[in-house]
């Protein structure tokens, strides 16, 4: 929740703070690497638990209206990809966990944190569930995803796969300028942002959230007719669950959202209060964080976060704050999985993992958010009741109510 710089991001997890991205000229080069070796490890991402097979598009995005805050003298454009239940047996490529140009050093920063030389992940040669050029399958609620402050929005695939799995179409967006993005062509567009911009780049979030919104309705045909804009949720992981909330606050097309571990105050520990801190919301809104990050003051924790507090006391709809106390703030993006996986095989000791996520399990850890995610966005984008957000479920031990 403190910002820092973005590739010192794993290595302060247990300390709950974001990232943020690392200032760059404008128009500069992005951050090189060395090409993934051969021997390079390729994530296997967690199955998703739903019936549906998975299609995905990324499309590019430009407002005419908007000039870009954070490069002077360009319109804003915006990278999304839109994930959607495909047509059962469709066939075509499957999508790769990142872009070509940008997957090299997304992935040595994770290494880095790791003690690992450069080229030892193989984010391009990972491959996702989703597949390309495969046509949609009937008509879904819709959910917008907003990853953390300097960090790209492929870090919640393990989340987006598995809520499209459950019938959802889900959009992810990357807030350019804060994490290297591939534009068309091969172009990347650098991290520019300061770590100090957090008030900043929280309002060009929500402006980037209602552009893709208004888009919706423009999509290819293939993705149109998948998209039910009469049900539309948002969550998103740190500075994207905070923006979720925001988004909410001005735009009521947004009829749901959650949280994951996000503070939702300018600064942390100390910082001002945002908006939605101060107001809360009159729809349903879940906060979902880690070790001990709740909106009730835990005794001797560094994490009290008097956003949540303040959210939770303004909070006029429906609310729900759950709790994983053995996991630290990268265990709610695709951290959870990967970090254990690429230990495991270049043998970095459990210790530098358990610094990074915590004590909780991971494929537990996974499971869990999933279910709990799910049965949110099912009981208010889809009308379905849904007793795991009554009370705690033995099925899934490591999650918390907070009372």
């Amino acid at each position: 929740m403190t910002t820092i710089n973005r590739r010192s991001l794993l290595a302060l997890l247990a300390a709950g703070v974001t990232a943020a991205a690392v200032p760059q000229a404008a128009g500069a080069s992005p951050p090189t690497s060395a090409a993934a070796a051969p021997t390079a490890y390729r994530l296997v991402l967690p199955e998703p638990t739903g019936p549906y097979p998975i299609g995905t598009t990324e499309l590019h995005l430009v407002d005419k209206s908007r000039a870009d805050a954070w490069m002077p003298g360009r319109q804003r454009e915006l990278m999304i990809s839109v994930w959607y239940p495909a047509l059962p047996g469709a066939h075509g490529p499957r999508a790769p966990y990142a872009p070509p140009h940008v997957a090299a050093p997304l992935a040595d920063e994770v290494g880095a944190v790791l003690g690992l030389k450069p080229g030892r992940i193989d984010y391009a040669g990972t491959p996702t569930h989703a597949r390309t050029g495969v046509r949609s399958l009937g008509r879904y609620p819709v959910i917008l995803y907003s990853p953390g402050f300097g960090t790209s929005r492929l870090l919640g695939t393990n989340h987006v796969e598995d809520l499209v799995s459950r019938g959802y179409v889900v959009v992810t967006m990357d807030h350019t300028g804060e994490a290297p993005v591939e534009f068309p062509g091969g172009r990347v567009a650098p991290a520019v942002v300061p770590a100090d911009a957090i008030q900043k780049a929280a309002a060009v979030r929500v402006a980037d959230t209602r552009f893709v919104l208004d888009n919706l309705s423009r999509l290819p045909r293939n993705l149109t007719r998948a998209t039910d804009l009469r049900r539309i949720g948002m969550f998103g992981y740190s500075l994207g669950g905070f923006a979720a909330a925001e988004a909410m606050l001005v735009d009521r097309r947004i009829d749901v959202g959650a949280n994951l571990d996000g503070t939702m105050q300018y600064g942390f520990p100390d910082g001002v209060l945002s908006e939605v801190a101060k107001r809360g919301l009159d729809r349903p809104f879940l906060l979902f964080g880690g070790q001990g990050h709740s909106h009730l003051p835990q005794p001797g924790s560094e994490l009290n976060d008097p956003s949540w507090t303040s959210f939770w006391k303004n909070q006029r709809g429906w609310k729900l704050d759950l709790g994983i106390p053995a996991g630290t703030h990268g265990a709610f993006a695709d951290y959870q999985f990967s970090v254990p996986a690429v230990a495991r095989a270049y043998g970095v000791p459990d210790e530098t993992v358990i610094a990074s996520l915590g004590t909780v399990d991971p494929e537990r850890s996974v499971a869990a958010q999933r279910a709990y995610l799910g049965a949110h966005f099912d009981k208010f984008l889809k009308g379905r009741p849904q007793r795991l957000l009554v009370q705690e479920s033995p099925r899934y031990p490591d999650v918390k109510f907070v009372r």
